[in-house]
């Protein structure tokens, strides 16, 4: 297989607040993020884990955008969510108690089946059209103990233009 690369940020590191810190971003992206790939480069621990853990953490990155208080879905992923949960703040509601049981790591996506499902550790799916890392490295420093609050803030910084080519090229 070809060396793996960290995608660079579509966005300036101090763009997300305050949904996320810059230093979150850095340590979550630039240390976290970047071990996976440089570990899968120099054959470093178990290559599936760090493979999928790179890959998860591209897609993760990618879907994000400066900041924006009444950030809302639009065309594709407006009417795919509508479509599959009658507007937004269902599916937010559905993915956060999906994402509260959790037990331990893992990620919560919405599926190009419509499907809200989970991931524990890091496991790769060719069906995620948006999602969250529910690991504690992604929400601990800036919301301590409130992992709901992390949950909350983050659509605040989806950048729907990216879920709707997901859409485009899964649906």
């Amino acid at each position: 297989m070809d060396k793996l690369k960290l995608f660079p940020l579509p966005y300036e590191q101090d763009t997300l607040m305050p949904a996320m810190s810059k230093d979150t971003l850095i340590y979550h992206y630039d240390t976290l993020a970047r071990n996976y790939v440089n570990n899968f480069n120099n054959g470093i621990g178990d290559s599936y884990f760090n493979i999928s853990g790179a890959t998860l953490h591209n897609i993760f990155f990618q879907q994000f955008k400066p900041f924006e208080v009444d950030n809302k879905p639009f065309d594709d992923s407006a009417v795919f969510i509508e479509h599959f949960y009658g507007n937004l703040d269902q599916l937010k509601t559905e993915m956060k108690d999906a994402a509260m049981h959790i037990q331990g790591s893992g990620w919560v996506y919405l599926a190009s089946d419509g499907k809200i499902k989970t991931i524990k550790n890091h496991e790769m799916s060719s069906d995620i059209i948006l999602l969250i890392d529910w690991w504690e490295h992604a929400w601990a420093l800036d919301y301590r103990a409130d992992k709901s609050k992390y949950f909350d803030n983050i659509w605040s910084i989806i950048d729907w233009s990216v879920i709707n080519k997901e859409i485009k090229n899964k649906v």
